[in-house]
């Protein structure tokens, strides 16, 4: 709800997708001040937490460089996350483990880390920018399609999700299990993670419903 009533993306007056500002800029003149921008990572793996971060910057701060995640270098996204963590007003990363994801869906629990992000902010958000979903949050929000390209806030959290999740893969998730390779595939269903799996079974972190859907010969993993 912006200027109390309810907005979806197309109705925005600013449309300029290379404009990363537009959104942020008009909540502003609707007189919304702490505005953040929340993203996930890691819907489609295979293994491990969904990640969502929530980041509120400044107003007038623009980041150089900042894009959805997905499309940047592991060292673009190493700085940019520094970056986005200096200057920040509120930053906050939440996660939903597997064993959830098993037990409500995915899409479910990527709203929930969602909205444990949210909560987690030091700074009390009045409006959410949100990737292409809709937060159980009595905050107006507005979902964005392909947000993480169009909303620097949004771009922001999406860095600071992922930057967050791969750290997991490769400092902590792949010494528990060496044998998968998640530091290589970040647990996403590589030709080498599938034929691991088929070797050594799924680990205590894989998500058991993807598992079933993904093998035709079930029997050879469970």
């Amino acid at each position: 709800m912006v200027g109390g009533r309810t907005y979806n993306s197309r109705e925005v007056k600013a449309v300029n997708d290379n404009d990363m500002l537009q959104f942020e800029r008009q909540c502003r003149e609707e007189g919304y001040a702490h505005i953040a921008g929340i993203d996930e990572v890691g819907r489609g793996c295979l293994f491990g937490d969904v990640v969502a971060a929530a980041v509120i910057l400044p107003p007038g701060l623009e980041i150089e460089g900042i894009d959805d995640s997905k499309k940047l270098t592991d060292k673009k996204r190493e700085a940019l996350y520094d970056i986005i963590i200096e200057r920040a007003a509120a930053f906050s990363v939440a996660r939903v483990d597997a064993a959830t994801i098993d037990r409500i869906n995915i899409k479910q629990a990527a709203r929930l880390a969602m909205k444990y992000a949210v909560q987690g902010l030091e700074v009390a958000p009045d409006y959410l920018l949100v990737d292409a979903e809709k937060i159980d949050s009595d905050i107006p929000q507005m979902p964005i399609i392909k947000g993480d390209a169009r909303s620097q806030s949004i771009a922001a959290a999406s860095i600071v999700a992922k930057v967050t999740r791969d750290r997991l893969c490769t400092d902590q998730w792949d010494a528990m299990y060496p044998e998968y390779g998640i530091a290589i595939h970040k647990g996403y269903a590589t030709k080498f993670h599938r034929e691991q799996l088929l070797i050594h079974g799924p680990s205590p972190l894989h998500r058991q419903s993807f598992l079933k859907n993904l093998f035709v010969v079930q029997q050879e993993l469970f």
